[in-house]
């Protein structure tokens, strides 16, 4: 009789013991446990009965190895792959068979293995492997699923065509639809997978499984009720609650679904809500859910509150790096104040926040990483409670060595340039958080994995090794767009290269399309039509020489317009307006008030050439205007992480762009000079005078024009600020303020008709040939909300003045390497003017709305909003009413 030799497997797996022992008697779809079992114990018995006429523990050589049953996989395969070999001296029974039977069952292929010694001959033992091949999906079937929702549970369940259906796979299935359905609300959620054993065209083995889901009605919490509470009520409670919250038609972030596990986080939110109003000893006694219908449950808390209870007496022990008083000015508690037990552990860890303003803190910003803080309770009486804060403050503790790793692109020196901490330097927490959030902002890397990971910590030396690991993103842009307007085909191409090798620019090896690793920016960019070209290049070093972070930055620009000919539909390229311009700057970070601060100037100069370029834009058609400009401005910016989706910080600037006071020592007596204009101004507005007069006297304006504008005097200045900060969860209000406004020195010269401010619409403009600035203000068209003045008369010449607000709640929908995605909510109000006598701040054009922004590495940020605007154009009675804005490559 052939004997089986599974009995000898391991003991520490009974699953798959029982499910040997049911695959050896080939005993399958019992439809009684009891029968199971009892049939179990029986065959068990009866191989135990028939190994006891075997030869137990003595040494064979292996003859030959069979393989019966019905598998795809060749004998010669299986054979290898049980480890047993022809000819090797085993132990019958013995480890060698277990082990054989081990790793059948571990490659997932067989649902049926036995292994059975057919006979022997004198030393030599003959064996066999029978087993059976686990069968694979031949056809999925799903019902009560949306068949665009289809194509996702199979990928995410590996349901293809093909695969092994085991039993792991059946069971991660079922849970993981329930768990999924539930997360959505769909409490009662219940699966059913249903098999059918069939053949393939080859023969093998094979199952048609149906999945069943029947997600039931969504299921909403409609009531919180708690019993024992006294000292804080009901709605406190619920409030507390972060993510389990009941029905209510105001509540518009959270939904009243329920999911268990968040529900038993929400337990611990509760009990700490008592925690902090004195309530040390406050549990849940019990909770229940009652289904009041097939839509809606109501959950019961049942609390006890027990005594409130106060801080007493609050020693520091083992602190000698900072005195009691240091470290009460930063505990902020004192004796008699309500028990927050809650708060206590805030003020000494928070967890929550790596920057926050704490004990912890405190030491590991000054090296003491290695350092303890234990609050203890050491007497409790009268319901006041005594407190020791026990200290190991332990040794300063120093980087040993400081790496980054993952920068593929990047240069090393191009990021160890922006680190905050190096070797030898005394460790600061605070630095290692500053050097993730300056990374961040470089661009260069996904924002969302830059991670640390400390090594090799020695606390009795006090040293530690710290490694900053990076995920390289694109950072090089294209934009290519083309479309119909102004009356013909409009194309532009956009190339922007944000870490840029200049010094590579003749390797051919280093092109991977371009020359990158270096930290510096490049950008080209080209648009054109019929009546307009526009020409641009721009090239910044963010380290000047590579020592300091002095930024150089240089442009070059040319534009031209041709005007409209009525007759012929064309452009008349005989009447034209070109723009030419060069700036160059130089930025350099400060270290005072602190080293957010930058300093910035630059230099600039534009030449206007107008050639018989006569529209209501100027008073002079002939002629030529240079603009050669200072600028200065001083920016703070602390934002974080991401720059595109910053989650904390602020940043502001305030800028000034000057130019020479020319009339202080060009001797023109502009005062005369505006006599005259006024006199040939009257000559031209006269009717009684003849066509021939009137065109002379407009000449004239024209040339007085053209010599008060032929060096252009003015100065600017603008302010704005933003600031960033996070409501709960991932929401994130982001509120601004900016204001600008263009003067003149010489009022008798006048304010420049250039360089003026257009309100309205997405604030990207078309193209900017008199050097205007187009002020987002969604609701409205572009540049529409034109300034106002005393007699209510408007001007389409743009604003000298003009200030703006606005606040956005933002919401990250993906913040993935591939595409970052965020929805938007904002309400904002400007308004511009000429003359500070009409100044309003807060007479605004107002309006809200909603939008998209979506960030891909190679092509930059895009979105749309929709906005509403609440006033009228200029001109117009009612409200201008819903507006859509298409954003490319610009952040509001």
């Amino acid at each position: 009789m052939k004997q089986l030799l599974n009995i000898k497997k391991e003991n520490d797996d009974l699953g798959k013991q029982v499910n040997n022992s049911i695959n050896i008697t080939s005993l399958k779809n019992y439809t009684s446990l009891i029968f199971t079992f009892l049939f179990l114990v029986s065959s068990l018995t009866l191989q135990a009965q028939e190994l006891q006429s075997a030869p137990v523990g003595e040494k064979y050589i292996l003859g030959d190895i069979s393989v019966s049953g019905d598998s795809h996989f060749s004998a010669q395969t299986i054979v290898t792959y049980s480890g047993l070999r022809k000819g090797e001296e085993i132990v019958i029974p013995g480890d060698k068979i277990s082990e054989a039977i081990r790793k059948l069952w571990k490659s997932n292929l067989f649902r049926d293995i036995n292994i059975y010694l057919l006979k022997t001959e004198g030393n030599v033992a003959y064996l066999e492997i029978r087993l059976f091949d686990l069968p694979e999906l031949n056809e999925l079937k799903i019902n009560g699923i949306k068949k665009s929702k289809q194509k996702d549970i199979i990928s995410e369940n590996n349901l293809q065509n093909g695969v092994k259906v085991t039993e792991n796979l059946v069971t991660t299935t079922k849970n993981y639809l329930t768990n999924k359905y539930q997360k959505e609300g769909f409490l009662n959620t219940k699966v059913y997978i249903n098999s059918i054993e069939v053949k393939d065209s080859t023969g093998r083995p094979s199952v048609n499984v149906v999945l069943n889901v029947d997600k039931g009605k969504k299921v909403k919490v409609s009531e919180i009720n708690f019993v024992g509470n006294s000292a804080i009520p009901d709605a406190k409670l619920r409030k507390a609650m972060k993510n389990t919250k009941q029905k209510s038609i105001i509540r518009v972030f959270k939904r009243s679904k329920y999911i268990e596990a968040d529900y038993k986080d929400d337990l611990v939110s509760l009990i700490n809500k008592f925690k902090e109003n004195g309530y040390r000893d406050a549990r849940v006694l019990s909770d229940s859910i009652t289904h009041i219908d097939e839509k809606n449950i109501a959950l019961t808390i049942k609390v006890e509150e027990g005594e409130q209870y106060k801080f007493g007496d609050i020693t520091f022990i083992g602190n000698s790096i900072y005195t009691d008083q240091q470290l009460r000015s930063i505990l902020r508690i004192n004796k008699g104040d309500i028990y927050n037990g809650v708060l206590l552990q805030e003020r000494i860890a928070d967890d929550t926040k790596p920057d926050a303003f704490d004990i912890t803190n405190q030491y590991q910003n000054n090296g003491y990483l290695f350092s303890t803080i234990n609050p203890v309770e050491v007497n409790t009486e009268g319901n006041v409670i005594d407190m020791e804060i026990r200290i190991s403050e332990g040794k300063p503790v120093y980087f040993n060595s400081v790496t980054v790793v993952g920068n593929d692109v990047t240069n090393d020196r191009v990021i160890y340039r922006e680190l905050h901490t190096r070797p030898g330097q005394l460790y600061s927490k605070a630095n290692v958080v500053r050097t993730i959030r300056e990374l961040s902002q470089l661009g260069y890397f996904d924002a969302e994995k830059i991670a640390t990971d400390f090594n090799n910590p020695n606390p009795n030396e006090g040293t530690i090794d710290l490694e900053y690991g990076v995920v390289e993103t694109g950072s090089s842009q294209v934009e290519l767009q083309g479309g119909y307007g102004g009356g013909g085909f409009i194309g532009t191409l956009g190339l922007s290269f944000n870490n840029f090798s200049l010094k590579n620019i003749f390797n051919l090896d280093s092109y991977k399309p371009v020359p990158r690793g270096d930290g510096q920016k490049l950008a080209l960019r080209l648009q054109a039509s019929r009546f307009y070209q526009t020409y641009s290049f721009s090239f910044t070093e963010p380290w000047l020489g590579g020592k300091k972070p002095v930024q150089f930055s240089t442009s070059v620009s040319h534009s031209a317009q041709f005007l409209y000919d009525p007759r012929t539909g064309n452009a008349d390229r005989d009447k034209r307006f070109n723009i030419s311009g060069v700036s160059v700057g130089l930025a350099k970070r400060l270290t005072v008030p602190d080293d957010y601060f930058t300093l910035s100037q630059a230099v600039s100069f534009q030449h206007y050439d107008l050639k018989n370029y006569n529209t209501g834009l100027f008073t002079f058609g002939d002629g030529y205007s240079n603009n050669l400009a200072y600028t200065i401005g001083l920016s703070r910016n602390n934002t974080y992480n991401d720059p595109v989706f910053p989650t904390g910080g602020s940043s502001f600037s305030v800028t000034a762009k000057l130019s020479l006071p020319y009339s202080a020592f060009n001797g023109v007596d502009y005062d005369q000079l505006l006599m005259e204009r006024a006199e040939f101004l009257a000559i031209q507005n006269d009717g009684n005078n003849s066509d021939i007069i009137r065109q002379q006297a407009a000449s004239e304006v024209g040339n007085i024009d053209q010599e008060r504008y032929k060096w252009l005097e003015f100065y600017k200045i603008k302010m704005k600020g933003d600031w960033y900060t996070q409501l709960f969860g991932k929401l994130i209000v982001k509120s601004s303020a900016e204001f600008g406004f263009l003067g003149a020195y010489n009022q008798a010269r006048g304010v420049i008709p250039f360089e003026r401010f257009f309100l309205g619409g997405d604030g990207l403009g078309s193209y900017s040939l008199d050097g205007r600035e187009s002020i987002a203000l969604r609701g409205y068209p572009n540049q529409s909300l034109q300034p106002v003045d005393s007699k209510n008369l408007t001007s389409n010449d743009g604003g000298t003045i003009y200030n703006k607000f606005s606040m956005e709640l933002r919401y990250p929908i993906s913040m993935s390497q591939t595409a970052k995605i965020f929805v938007l909510g904002f309400v904002e109000g400007g308004v511009s003017y000429n003359d500070f006598k009409d100044y309003n701040p807060f007479n605004l054009y107002r309006s809200s709305g909603v939008g998209v922004r979506i960030f891909m590495p190679a092509f930059g940020l895009l979105g749309i909003d929709f906005g509403y605007g609440f006033d009228s154009l200029p001109g117009q009675t009612k409200a201008n009413g819903w507006e859509p804005h298409f954003i490319i490559g610009q952040q509001f």
